[in-house]
């Protein structure tokens, strides 16, 4: 069933409020534009009712619930489902403060509980692996010197895929730092690593592309923007040549960086601002996989914690 114009219009409005105030990425704007869209046509079903947003001030707790039973029956995970309802939430929100209804049958909807997947990261000497391997694997000189130079940047800065291939012509040759901008427009100054300048700097010796200062610094074969997916399947490559699980991704190499920074001593809440984490518990996050082994080592090296034979 068609959903009204009223409520198609009332997306979209809430969309351009994100996007415009919030400073919500395109791609975030996409998926809750998929997120609110699939839970306003059930709505529509579920009551069949189609005449402007009266169907959105009915619902009930038990309605809510019948959305979310239908997406888990249609296969949504429950990780998925929660942020379909947080997006959904937010919706509401902004609905109800400007039409004037009580959203909190649905802001009082429980999200599923699921386990946060922890993000892992390689070892120093995989992670360098990682570089080297993606270099030796490509199919000519300029792509070997592109791939490094995306990696290292990703592993020597801790920026995220997105944010290295969003770097223009005209920020080349790096600087000692960058201004980088990130999730929700939130500006970040991040230092550039002598070896990740090194490494853009070959690249830029070597690409065959003829290149404008507002033009994508990082170029496919034919010369339009690298993907992130050309990325991921270099590693996806290099991580079968070295034997290494699933989870050395682009992100992981961003997480690398996190944690090997943790392991040398570096300030937690220095290594939130590099990354550009807006809370300390998404940091806390990407160093708490390691949190059990550095006290093993602590235990390990600290007198009351060796054992006596």
């Amino acid at each position: 069933m068609l959903i009204s114009p009223a409520c198609r219009d009332a997306l979209e409005g809430w969309l351009i409020h994100r996007k415009s105030l919030d400073g919500v990425a395109d791609n975030t704007i996409e998926a809750y534009r998929s997120d609110v869209l699939g839970f306003l046509n059930f709505i529509t079903g579920h009551f069949g009712d189609a005449t402007g947003l009266k169907p959105l001030e009915r619902v009930k707790p038990t309605d809510m619930r019948a959305w979310m039973a239908s997406e888990r029956k249609r296969g949504v995970a429950a990780r998925s489902l929660a942020r379909e309802l947080s997006s959904v939430k937010s919706f509401y929100r902004w609905l109800a403060e400007r039409e004037g209804f009580e959203p909190t049958a649905v802001l009082a909807t429980r999200s599923p509980k699921f386990q946060k997947k922890l993000p892992r990261p390689l070892a120093v000497d995989a992670a360098r692996a990682m570089i080297d391997t993606v270099e030796t694997q490509a199919s000519s000189d300029w792509i070997a010197a592109r791939d490094a130079a995306v990696l290292t940047l990703l592993y020597g800065c801790g920026l995220r895929i997105s944010e290295a291939l969003g770097l223009t012509f005209a920020q080349a040759p790096l600087p000692d730092v960058l201004r980088i901008t990130g999730k929700g427009g939130k500006e970040r100054i991040v230092p550039v690593i002598a070896p990740a300048r090194v490494a853009v700097d070959q690249y830029l010796a070597v690409q065959p592309h003829s290149l404008l200062p507002d033009d994508k610094l990082f170029r496919a074969v034919r010369g339009g923007p690298l993907s992130a997916r050309q990325i991921a399947k270099a590693m996806e490559s290099a991580r079968m040549q070295l034997g290494l699980p699933a989870t050395a991704t682009p992100h992981a190499m961003r997480h690398s960086f996190a944690t090997h920074l943790l392991e040398a001593g570096g300030d937690l809440r220095a290594i939130q601002e590099l990354l550009g984490h807006a809370s300390l518990s998404t940091t806390q996050a990407y160093t708490a996989v390691d949190t059990a082994r550095l006290m093993e080592v602590y235990d390990n090296a600290h007198p009351k914690g060796r054992k006596h034979g």
